[in-house]
């Protein structure tokens, strides 16, 4: 029986865009290679039993604050999925002994910054203060197709609100590294380091172009509306796509690889899966890959458009390191610490720059940059009674190996050093948290080699879908002329990480795709 459009991949953009079809009377099946949906949204017991962990995404308020979920909120209420709000979004603590953060409290953020720097909690209030303006038109554009006229007319309806001038320093903006806007803005050196890591969230060094907008966008948005996290886990948004997906007709196969995209006459038609089953598609087979994985694998890289597609570069490596602990850390620099959804660890501007392109030269960093979460500091729900999770994400790392840039660690491949890398970053928590490493009951290590085995879209260990650097951004992602989800083959769409808008958890390709196809 054929169906109107084939998902290949359960990530959060394919069932967004299956869930979106499924209501507009389409009849959709998605198909994914992984006994479990989810991509990079997965939470599994993978320590001890009780504990439950996000093996990768933890922060959910991209999904919590999108389109997609407003528009299907009631639907996702009534299949069970639910947030917990994070007030004490995320701190920096320094090798000092002291700390920076930023909370739903816009005046306790700018009294931190105060002690500081009076001129910099200045500028703070002033940038806080123009957010409220500035927010809809930034965040209306990211979720608009580009190139579009819908886009022309945001921008247009921006220049009218706020002003030719407004609209260049938005440009500027957009286009400056960390390290410009920072300078720009600021003055202390704790304060710019408590930013810039944003950058270092995605693939941007302190002094790649087109990375302040993330820094600039993650504190003004969390000291606005806090951040949001899974209550029991971030899989409560794959749990309840999947239920609203069967509710509307859909269906939802795991375990189901594919094999090839079914191509007839310049069209796609279908996918073949490894079974050998052919399931037809009348109207589109979309593909939450990963161009490297749809071009080559899927379909034959033949033309020069999908020869450019499989080209598409990753951006560094991560590692994830999951602990069951007694207790969450004993922050040196404050027990506040220990109320935060992420305290970073990345003391300077110089530290990740050299972090990142010691990364880019193949060596593993002696100091790398390091996002440790505490979801059981807003969710004690994921441990049981009095224990907890800790979530810590190593940015950023090589794919390959050539050496180490402590000189301590001789192996070249990720599965014979990353036990031994993990201690090294356990031991860098252990400076700033003393006898943290005492309250280990258990760890799992995941290194960029095994994010590539659970999550093929993972290319090289890369959690972010693909470099986001200004030549694969916006117009560009994931290549010029093919930023709309259109393929080179006909019927063939793409979404995901890989597309615009890029990285994070706001379904933002699969819905735009899927409003598209609908027409509405």
């Amino acid at each position: 029986m054929p169906y109107d459009a084939v998902v290949v991949g359960a990530g959060v953009n394919g069932l967004a865009a299956a869930l979106h079809l499924a209501t507009k009377g389409w009849k959709v099946v998605v198909v994914e290679r992984a006994e479990i949906a989810g991509g990079a949204l997965k939470t599994r017991e993978i320590t001890q039993p009780g504990f439950r962990h996000d093996l990768y995404a933890m922060n959910l308020g991209l999904f919590a604050g999108s389109p997609f979920f407003s528009a299907h909120k009631d639907r996702l209420l009534a299949h069970g999925i639910d947030f917990v709000g994070a007030e004490h979004c995320f701190a920096t603590a320094f090798p000092d002994g002291s700390w920076l953060g930023v909370e739903k409290n816009p005046e306790a953020n700018a009294n931190r910054i105060a002690a500081l720097s009076p001129a910099d909690a200045g500028r703070w209030r002033a940038m806080t203060a123009a957010f409220a303006q500035d927010a809809p038109h930034i965040f209306a554009l990211l979720g608009t197709p580009l190139p579009s006229w819908q886009a022309l007319r945001l921008a247009f309806a921006a220049w009218r609100a706020r002003g030719t001038a407004w609209v260049a320093d938005t440009v500027r903006l957009l286009v400056a590294s960390p390290r410009e806007w920072l300078d720009e803005n600021f003055e202390n050196a704790k304060l710019k380091a408590m930013l810039a890591i944003w950058g270092m969230h995605l693939d941007f060094s302190p002094d790649c172009a087109g990375g302040a907008l993330f820094p600039y966008l993650e504190s003004m948005a969390d000291q606005s509306f806090g951040m949001a996290l899974g209550r029991g886990g971030a899989d409560t948004i794959i749990a309840a796509l999947t239920r609203a997906i069967a509710a509307a007709g859909g269906e939802v196969r795991l375990g189901a690889p594919v094999q090839s995209i079914a191509i007839e006459s310049g069209a796609a038609k279908g996918v073949v899966l490894a079974s050998g089953e052919r399931i037809e598609a009348t109207r589109a087979v979309i593909a939450n890959l990963h161009p490297r994985v749809l071009f080559g694998k899927l379909v034959p890289a033949a033309s020069a458009a999908t020869q450019r597609l499989a080209r598409f570069r990753p951006g560094p490596a991560t590692m994830m390191i999951h602990l069951a602990l007694n207790d969450l850390p004993a922050w040196s620099a404050g027990a506040e610490l220990r109320q935060f959804a992420y305290v970073h660890l990345a003391p300077s501007l110089a530290a990740m720059a050299k972090t990142y392109t010691d990364a880019l030269d193949g060596l593993l960093p002696a100091e790398p940059a390091l996002v440790v979460g505490q979801p059981t500091a807003i969710d004690p729900s994921r441990a049981p009674a009095g224990k907890h999770v800790l979530w810590v994400q190593v940015r950023v790392l090589p794919s390959r190996i050539r050496g180490d840039a402590a000189g301590s660690i001789g192996g070249r491949e990720w599965d014979d050093v990353k036990e031994a890398y993990a201690d090294r970053v356990i031991g860098i928590i252990e400076r700033h948290a003393p006898g943290f490493a005492t309250d280990i009951l258990a760890r799992a290590v995941l290194s960029p080699a095994d994010l590539e085995r659970d999550n093929p879209n993972l290319v090289g260990g890369d959690s972010l879908g693909g470099s986001h650097h200004l030549d694969q951004n916006f117009l560009f992602r994931p290549a010029f002329g093919w930023s709309r989800y259109r393929t080179p083959v006909d019927r063939l769409y793409m979404v995901g990480a890989s597309t615009w808008p890029g990285a994070g958890t706001g379904a933002g390709s699969g819905f735009m795709l899927a409003k598209a196809l609908a027409g509405a």
